[in-house]
């Protein structure tokens, strides 16, 4: 009988043991979950397995290291859907300030556009009405003064395309955002869904 109470005795030693170590490595995966929490770094089976000095395997076999595992992938999730609209909206508010910012501009360059087409179209009937009145110096003068205003208008021309073009992109990306946030929002409201 002492033969037959001994390797029980041995096995019952190694079984208890091999729980020893399973629960220190449980703990050391805790530890780790911990100190990536802290750290604010991402939480991934592979990172806990590093850090916790144990398998990838170990970490999905074991039913406790497995369950602190996924309750900190969900906390990670939790926070990170949280903290996405605020990012989202703080983003989309910028776009939208950008787009309002090349709305007034464009205006701007459309009335300073107006305004000297107007002033070019007062001087062209002054130079019409008193060609006859007036020397060579003074038409020349107007001429030159005519050129000057045809080049600014030319420039204004230009600023105008420009800023209708950020506009036209400040508006697309808006757009991008507005279907990226109501996707965001699809993936808050049905968290199943997108999985």
């Amino acid at each position: 009988m002492s033969a037959s109470a001994s390797p029980r005795s041995r096995t019952a030693a190694a079984v208890a043991a091999r729980r020893r170590r399973s629960q220190a490595a449980v703990q050391r995966v805790q530890d780790a979950l911990t100190v990536l929490r802290r750290e604010k770094a991402r939480v991934t089976v592979a990172a806990v397995a590093r850090r916790a000095n144990v398998s990838r395997t170990f970490v999905y076999d074991n039913p406790q290291a497995r369950a602190a595992v996924a309750a900190a992938l969900a906390d990670a999730e939790q926070q990170h859907t949280q903290l996405r609209p605020a990012l989202d909206d703080a983003q989309h508010a910028g776009w939208r300030e950008r787009a309002l910012n090349a709305e007034d501009a464009l205006k701007s360059a459309h009335t300073e556009i107006t305004r000297q087409r107007t002033r070019i179209g007062e001087l062209l009937g002054q130079i019409r009405d008193l060609r006859a009145e007036w020397d060579d110096e003074t038409i020349a003068r107007i001429t030159t003064e005519n050129t000057t205003l045809k080049q600014r208008v030319r420039q204004l021309t230009t600023e105008n395309r420009t800023l209708e073009e950020r506009l036209a992109a400040a508006r697309s990306t808006l757009r991008f955002q507005d279907r990226r946030i109501a996707d965001l929002e699809s993936r808050v409201a049905d968290p199943a869904g997108s999985t």
